[in-house]
């Protein structure tokens, strides 16, 4: 069989897409930082039309041979990379808030996180397929065969949300694996187990950073005029947060959704764009696109993005093999949760966790990245069944 071809034209599309606005959205930013006009363009070109690139040339190996090398060096190679990055001098680092997250090469820098997501999601497809069945278990034995992955994540809890200050990729991360033990054959008591400690993690996490409560504070402070409102006086009267950070960047982000209107400004003819919204190539490059190309232009790209979803599934419940089968469940599921929680974060339904949207968000790591793990998904469309 050849490799899903609609795929590969789902994804190209995103790219371009991505291309395109990364030509429109950074007007601000290029005057900010003096840069040429076409700077994030060329940049994001280069990266969209290499990770086109790289994505054909990974559909053509046979997964038999290469699928399991590239997935464990892909993940050895980043998790002593994000081990070592603290240690590393400012001259080959780029910081963020703090935190070391990019290693810093000539001509361009790299964010090892992002390629460790799909070399994780390949070390979990190959132990899970190894360790877990449809066997039925008691709870003692699932948690027994559940505990070294615990010990693991625990080490990439260290490695990316203390020591790279990334939570919303731990978050990621995290759902990612649950879903992925729960298709591997887990309970359901396990699964809702998981997710529970998933939730005390993450609310520690959340309430030993001042930054992080911040961040709670400004998306509550959006949305707590809203909710209190159908509570009783005396109840929204202590839940509500007096005096709390204005919510800029939320509010600008929901402007613009709205300034689009059903067809959009025009490429190229948006406003908040000027300086209004900081990230807006970045993390909020979905509230841009949706002021020049409105309601229709989002609805076209939502739909293209859950397609590709749908693509990737389809490719994992026709997989035989279950590494194949559980890898592709595996990147579908990045998608996902990458996407949905942008979108949520940028309509104030979540707070905003700094997370790419997949294929569409300026920066070099996160497409490339995504393209690979895309590539090797390619590379097992050619083994599934037909049925």
């Amino acid at each position: 069989m050849s490799a899903d071809k609609t795929l590969f034209i789902l994804v190209s599309f995103c790219i371009f897409v991505g291309i395109i606005f990364s030509l429109s959205l950074p007007v601000y930013a290029n005057i900010y930082f003096n840069y040429s006009p076409y700077h994030f363009f060329i940049r994001q070109f280069s990266v969209g039309m290499f990770s086109i690139l790289i994505m054909w040339g990974l559909s053509q190996l046979n997964p038999e041979k290469s699928l399991t090398f590239i997935g464990f060096s892909i993940f050895f190679i980043c998790l002593f990379l994000m081990g070592i990055m603290h240690f590393l001098p400012d001259s080959l680092v780029t910081s963020a808030g703090g935190a070391k997250r990019w290693i810093r090469l000539p001509g361009f820098s790299f964010a090892p996180v992002e390629f460790f997501k799909i070399g994780f999601v390949y070390f979990l497809a190959w132990s899970f397929a190894r360790k877990l069945d449809e066997k039925k278990k008691s709870l003692k034995e699932e948690l027994q065969i559940i505990l070294p992955y615990v010990a693991v994540f625990i080490l990439v809890i260290y490695l990316i949300a203390v020591i790279q200050n990334d939570l919303g990729q731990v978050v990621v991360l995290a759902l990612t694996l649950a879903v992925m033990a729960f298709f591997a054959g887990t309970s359901k008591k396990l699964f809702m187990i998981s997710i529970g400690f998933s939730i005390i993690v993450f609310l520690v996490a959340i309430f030993t950073s001042e930054h992080r409560i911040l961040r709670i504070k400004i998306w509550w402070a959006t949305i707590q005029n809203m909710v209190l409102s159908i509570f009783p006086e005396g109840l929204a009267k202590s839940l509500r947060v007096e005096n709390a950070p204005e919510p800029y960047q939320i509010s600008n982000s929901l402007n613009a959704i709205n300034h689009g209107g059903f067809f959009g400004q025009g490429i190229g003819s948006g406003s908040f764009k000027l300086g209004f919204l900081s990230e807006i190539h970045t993390d909020f490059v979905l509230a841009g696109i949706a002021e020049e190309i409105g309601f229709i232009g989002i609805f076209i790209i939502t739909l293209a993005i859950f397609l590709i979803i749908y693509r990737i599934f389809r490719i994992s419940s026709r997989s035989e093999n279950r590494v194949y089968y559980l890898f592709s469940l595996g990147i579908g599921l990045l998608i996902v949760f990458s996407f949905l929680m942008n979108a949520y974060g940028i309509t104030s339904l979540t707070p905003i966790k700094g997370i790419a949207v997949p294929f569409l968000s300026y920066g070099g790591s996160s497409i490339l990245a995504l393209s690979i793990g895309i590539g090797m998904t390619l590379m097992v469309s050619k083994k599934t069944s037909s049925s």
